[in-house]
């Protein structure tokens, strides 16, 4: 009977050698991750600034948001394919300089339209973890040791991240004091960034060698870019217009029959953008079906919690009145509740399994937000929740990819890493859809609450959101089950794909 690699079973710890000829690789991609952080954290603090800057109404801010989100759905699943075709550092330096030349037209952009069109691009942002944990497992699959080193390779590189959410997050509300409010002297501080991962990329990550030797399907790439631009205009049409209007709906219900034309597509051609037959294959759709449903709460849920934390008890009747630095002290514990999580992935997969430590991470995810439903009257309360959930989080985020690279075959380890993004990108959009309905009372049940104050949400608006966060989580954790027993594990890699 096949076992999970124990401690001393482990080839990457029995024989770090080979660990050691793909550090200097992790390394050098450590510092892409590290400003990715900087990208997710340091404009943050800066959103009032900007629209400031700008001219523009706050709520017009959630523009940026829509749009990037929906340059991240579209660019990392095509961008991650073709590193298939064309190899994956490509595709890593591209992304890079497009990132880079976006992040220095945000510091130049005068006007919201040209912001709007440079802060989307650098969406494509996106697509570096999946790519990056593409080319560790190609490096160390020739090793003979893809499983363990994939596996350190991706919570070193999430640790990097979220060090760098919270760099950011310190430096860009700091610097634009230093910089007398200067909105575009401090938004060179990311600019910068990126542009040394253009070096980082270049230099210090070798080519992995893979290729597919397929074509580019040009037709399926039509048929993605349509579908999901209606399917994620529909949700932000439908957080916006709010659920009487037909827009949104029309246009969702016509981006799903597009997209269902694409896989129809997909299905007749040799070379697909998205092969079909690895994404249903029993070790592969409980994984991205995980990471749908977990961009539920990872990108979903923090602006609720946010305004939770600052609304007013004495006026509502809940929340924790909160400051901004109040809000803050709970964004920080949970980014470094991810960031723990995310370094004892490794660990725990080497204890239990991939499979085991997946299950576990939903769940922690899943038990956190439920927390939240009898225990959110204190500070204390809310940090503890955040944490269990932080620390679920942050392993979940740093085991998809790797997971997915595991359950794929060689030649479309891109495309399945790609997809855990993409699908929890598009995840994270319809549950701020539905969130922003919830907290504006427009979901059946939110309105019936006591009476508030005008500005603030119902507490059972907040209440469906806990639920949905928690209740997707358990989810996960039940489909993970699904996954064939060592699917995932070393002792089943070695023979699958050779």
């Amino acid at each position: 009977m096949d076992t999970p690699l124990s401690i001393n079973q482990d080839p990457a710890r029995r024989d770090p050698v080979r660990w050691n000829s793909v550090a200097g690789i992790v390394g050098f991609l450590a510092i892409v991750e590290l400003t990715s952080g900087i990208l997710q954290g340091y404009y943050t603090p800066l959103m009032t600034d900007i629209a400031r800057h700008l001219g523009i109404h706050d709520a017009d801010v959630n523009w940026f948001e829509a749009a990037q989100l929906m340059v991240s759905a579209l660019a990392v699943p095509l961008l991650a394919s073709l590193g298939d075709i064309f190899g994956h550092k490509k595709m890593l330096l591209l992304s890079a300089v497009v990132t880079a030349l976006a992040s220095w037209a945000v510091v130049f952009s005068g006007s919201f339209t040209t912001f709007l069109v440079a802060w989307a691009l650098q969406g494509v942002y996106a697509v570096w973890l999946p790519l990056e944990i593409a080319i560790v497992f190609s490096r160390a699959r020739k090793l003979g040791i893809p499983g363990p080193v994939t596996r350190r390779a991706a919570g070193l590189l999430v640790g990097a991240l979220e060090v760098g959410v919270i760099a950011g997050a310190l430096a860009g509300g700091a610097l634009i004091g230093v910089f007398g409010g200067s909105v575009p002297l401090t938004m060179t501080i990311p600019a910068i960034a990126t542009t040394i991962c253009i070096f980082a990329v270049a230099f210090g990550v070798p080519d992995d060698g893979e290729r597919n030797g397929a074509r580019i399907d040009g037709g399926g790439f039509g048929y993605l870019a349509t579908g999901l631009l209606l399917l994620t205009s529909g949700l932000s049409f439908l957080r916006i217009n709010g659920a009487g209007s037909p827009l949104p709906w029309g246009s969702m219900v016509l981006g799903l029959a597009v997209l269902y034309v694409f896989y129809r597509h997909e299905n007749k051609q040799a070379d697909p953008l998205i092969d079909f037959k690895v994404l249903f294959a029993r070790s592969m759709w409980p994984v991205q079906l995980t990471a749908g449903l977990f961009g539920v709460s990872v990108l979903g849920a923090q602006i609720p919690m946010s305004t939770f934390a600052r609304t007013d008890p004495a006026v509502n009747g809940y929340g924790l009145g909160l400051g901004a630095s109040g809000v803050s002290v709970i964004i920080g514990a949970y980014v470094l509740s991810m960031l723990v999580g995310a370094l004892l992935f490794p660990v725990a997969a080497r204890l239990v399994g991939a499979k085991a430590t997946l299950v576990s991470a939903s769940a922690l995810v899943g038990i956190g937000y439920l927390m939240f439903l009898p225990l959110h009257a204190s500070l204390a309360q809310v940090l503890a929740n955040m944490v269990v959930a932080g620390v679920g989080s942050g392993a979940l985020i740093a085991a998809l990819p790797a997971a997915a690279a595991a359950a794929a075959p060689y030649h479309r380890t891109g495309m399945a890493t790609g997809l855990t993004n993409a699908v929890k990108t598009i995840g994270g959009s319809f549950a701020s859809a539905v969130f922003g309905l919830a907290l504006i009372g427009q979901v059946a049940g939110a309105a019936s609450n006591t009476a508030v104050e005008n500005t603030a949400a119902p507490l059972a608006g907040y209440m469906i959101v806990w639920a949905i966060c928690g209740g997707t989580g358990i989810v996960c954790a039940l489909v993970l089950f699904a996954v064939p027993r060592n699917a995932l594990e070393d002792t089943a890699l070695a023979g699958k794909h050779r």
